[in-house]
C-alpha cells in the first residue's frame, strides 16, 4: 500500500510539471490572434505615418516596423520561453533602437551626422555584447601558450553591420536612380544581407519595381517586402 502511495505522488508531481510545461505555450489560437493582433497595430501605424514627410516619414515607419518585431519577438518568447526566446527579444529590441537612432541621424549632416551613426553603432555593439565568464584559477596561471584556445564566435562583428548599412545605402541609390519610383517614398532596411522595403508607392507595379532593383544590388540575399500602394492602407 506504502509503495502504491508512492508511485502515485510521483505520478502527481510529474503530471503537475507536465501541465505547467504546457501552460507556459500559448494555443494555436491564442499565437495566431496575438500575431493578426501585431499585424494590424503596425499597419495601423505605418499608415499614419502618411501625415508626416521626409525623413520624419521615414522615422515613424522605422519606428513602426521595429515596434513590431519586438512585439513578434516578446509573442514568441510567451509562447516558446527559454534562454534562445529571452535573447531573441533582447536583441529585437537593440536592433529596432538601432534602426530608429540611424534614421534620425538623417536629419544631420557632415561630422555631425557621422557622429551620430558612430554613436548609434556603438550603442548597439554595447547592447549585443555578451559578458566574458570569468577564467578559471587552473588555467589563470597557465602560460600564454598553454591557454585554451577561444572558441571560434559566430556573433556579427561591427563590421557587418557597416557592410548592412553599405547595402542600403546602394538599394536606397538604385530605387531612387528609377525614374519611375522617383515620386514613391521607400524606406530601405538592411540586416544580414536581408533588404525590408517600407513605404508608399503608387501601384503594385512599383512594388515589384522596387523589389527587382532591391535584388539587383550587390550582397543583398533576399528583400522583404512591406511596402503600401497609397490607398490601400
Amino acid at each position: 500500500m506504502k509503495k502504491l502511495n508512492i508511485t502515485l505522488m510521483a505520478a502527481a508531481i510529474a503530471l503537475a510539471f507536465s501541465n505547467g510545461a504546457l501552460a507556459q505555450n500559448l494555443s494555436k489560437a491564442e499565437y495566431k490572434a496575438d500575431k493578426d493582433k501585431i499585424a494590424a497595430e503596425y499597419k495601423s501605424a505605418s499608415a499614419a505615418c502618411s501625415s508626416s514627410t521626409g525623413n520624419a516619414r521615414d522615422i515613424c515607419m522605422v519606428e513602426a516596423r521595429g515596434k513590431q518585431k519586438v512585439a513578434t519577438a516578446e509573442l514568441d518568447a510567451r509562447n516558446k520561453p527559454g534562454a534562445k526566446a529571452s535573447k531573441a527579444v533582447s536583441t529585437a529590441k537593440a536592433d529596432a533602437d538601432y534602426a530608429l537612432a540611424k534614421e534620425k541621424c538623417d536629419d544631420k549632416a557632415g561630422n555631425d551626422k557621422s557622429a551620430c551613426i558612430k554613436e548609434a553603432k556603438a550603442a548597439l555593439a554595447q547592447a549585443k555584447a555578451v559578458p566574458k565568464a570569468p577564467v578559471p584559477a587552473a588555467t589563470a596561471n597557465q602560460p600564454v601558450s598553454e591557454k585554451p584556445a577561444a572558441p571560434t564566435s559566430k556573433k556579427e562583428s561591427t563590421g557587418e553591420y557597416v557592410d548592412d548599412a553599405v547595402i542600403t545605402s546602394k538599394v536606397k541609390a538604385a530605387v531612387l536612380g528609377e525614374s519611375s519610383l522617383k515620386s514613391a517614398e521607400i524606406n530601405v532596411e538592411t540586416y544580414k544581407g536581408t533588404v525590408q522595403l517600407t513605404g508608399f508607392v503608387r501601384s503594385r507595379a512599383d512594388i515589384d519595381k522596387a523589389v527587382a532593383v532591391a535584388r539587383g544590388v550587390k550582397g543583398v540575399t533576399s528583400v522583404k517586402n512591406d511596402m503600401i500602394v497609397k490607398g490601400q492602407q
